[in-house]
Order: C-alpha cells, then structure tokens, then sequence
C-alpha cells in the first residue's frame, strides 16, 4: 500500500474527513480558517473554528463549530445553498474551548468534542447530540479526538491525545450511554501521537499519527501493533474509509506547529491522502436528527 496525494492544499490544520456514500463525496474540515471542503473545493466558510461536519440522512451536512468569541453549536448546512440552521448550543463550555473531532453513533447521534485552545487545560469534554437534546459523555478531557466503534456496534473506543491511549467503552446503542472504560491500545512516543481514528470491518483499528508521518493499524483486542504505513506528511490528522468499497482511506494533514526545515522535508504536509487498502472500511454513519 502507498499513499498517493489527492489534494495538494498546504491547509493549517486539515481535519476531520467524512464519508457522504450516496454523492461519492469527501467532506473535510481546516479548523483555523472556519472552512469545509467537498473534495479540493470550498463547500462553506463559517464564523467560528470548524471542528467536525457529518453527512445528514436528510441531505446537507451537520457541523459542530465555535469558540472564536462565539458559542459552541451544532448547525446544518444545506446542500446546495449553503443555509445554515442553528441545531442547538452548549450552555456550560469553559471560555477559550473549542469543538475537535466527531462523527455520528450508528444510530445517527452525533458525537462530537471540545478542548482548551491552548491544547492543556484539561477542560474539555464529549458530548452526544441527538438533534433534541445534549448529553455529555465524559468531561476533564484534554485533546479530544479520534473515536470509532467496533462493526458489532457494540464497543465504542476514543482518543485523549495526550494520554497516548485509546480507550474502549461498552456501548448502550439504545441509548448512547457508555461504560466500563479501559485501555486497549498504547501508542508509544516513537510513532507520534495518536490522532484521528478510524476501524475497519475486522475490528481493527485505524490510527493517524500527529508528528509521526504515518498511519498505524492496531488490534484493540490484543494491543499489538499490526501495521505502519509512512505518509508523506509530518502531522497526519485524521482519516475515514471511503470509496464505492470502503477500501479506500483517506487521511487529512496539518502544517501547524511545524518549522521551515520540517516542512522542506515534508513538502506535502497540508495535505488530503488516498491510501487503497485489502480491507473494507466501517461506513460513515449520518446524523438522524
């Protein structure tokens, strides 16, 4: 397997790609610049840091966005005239937080995070909207990011960057509650840290590697590291299967924080990342609400 660059971008903080399956179309997020793309192309500019964005049953996109001197929302995009609607506001989020990573439960409940701006306090939390109400998941979070579930639903696991785990949950599908947390797999120093997450239909996981130039695959079962796939980008963000397969892993980067020699060694940094992969990926679960 080898990557190939599919959008030459040099964003500042690539993030957060979705998987819409009925366009074949990716969405992706640059935080800082308050945009989402649809492929290499603009989709919206909004007025606040974009923190994630996920495909809705009824057609246009869900966004969870913010914390630039405003409230942190969930608001809907539509399709083609770009209307936003405000969904519903946090009441209790800390000044200086902001939304990170999110994708939606395979009942259609968005999940999404928040954390400190300066990437340290840890006051940030994870949250579960249903399109009615908020309920938050987990709170003292520091860097909120990567979550997936296993292909029985049934196991939900996530990412607090900085504690270089991931960590798994029971999940109550029924009613979005989590339970009995655990370690299941340990990034060490060496590959970078753990980022953006994704599974695939065998259970493993799928790991981006911020400050690694890679993405890793796991066995949360055992813990044991089964791959490293090199990418050429020093800080890869996230990713998500996509593709008429799902074998196809597409993989977001970012250029923040990184100086002028890093970044003459990995010139593509900023970029979006195909990878086609011998496996099937989890599908991208839409927002219900």
């Amino acid at each position: 397997m080898k990557p190939e660059l599919l959008y030459d971008t040099k964003v500042h903080l690539g993030e957060g790609p979705t998987w819409d399956a009925h366009t074949q179309t990716l969405y992706w997020v640059d935080i800082f610049d308050k945009s989402i793309y649809a492929g290499p192309d603009l989709f919206a500019r909004l007025d606040g840091f974009v923190g994630c964005t996920v495909p809705r049953q009824r057609g246009g996109l869900v966004v969870a966005f913010g914390g630039d001197g405003g409230s942190l929302r969930f608001a809907s995009l539509e399709a083609d005239s770009k209307k936003q609607t405000l969904l519903s506001t946090l009441t209790d989020e800390p000044s200086g937080n902001r939304f990170n990573d999110g994708k939606c439960d395979p009942r259609g409940r968005f999940i999404a995070g928040t954390m400190h701006l300066n990437e340290k306090d840890p006051t940030g939390s994870l949250y579960s909207f249903d399109g009615k109400s908020i309920t938050k998941l987990l709170s003292d979070v520091t860097i909120s990011n990567g979550m997936t579930w296993s292909p029985d639903h049934k196991i939900f696991y996530y990412i607090d960057t900085p504690t270089r785990e991931v960590r798994a949950f029971d999940y109550d599908l029924g009613t979005g509650a989590i339970a009995n947390p655990r370690q299941v797999v340990y990034a060490p120093e060496s590959l970078g840290w753990p980022d953006g997450m994704t599974s695939d239909m065998q259970g493993n996981l799928w790991i981006a590697m911020w400050g690694g130039a890679q993405v890793t695959r796991w066995d949360p079962h055992t813990g044991e590291l089964l791959e490293q796939i090199p990418i050429p980008a020093m800080n890869v963000s996230s990713c998500v299967f996509g593709g008429r397969n799902l074998n196809e892993l597409y993989l977001t980067s970012a250029r923040k924080g990184l100086d002028e020699a890093t970044l003459k060694q990995y010139p593509l940094t900023g970029g979006v990342f195909r990878l086609e992969t011998k496996v099937e990926g989890m599908p991208t679960f839409e927002f219900a609400g």
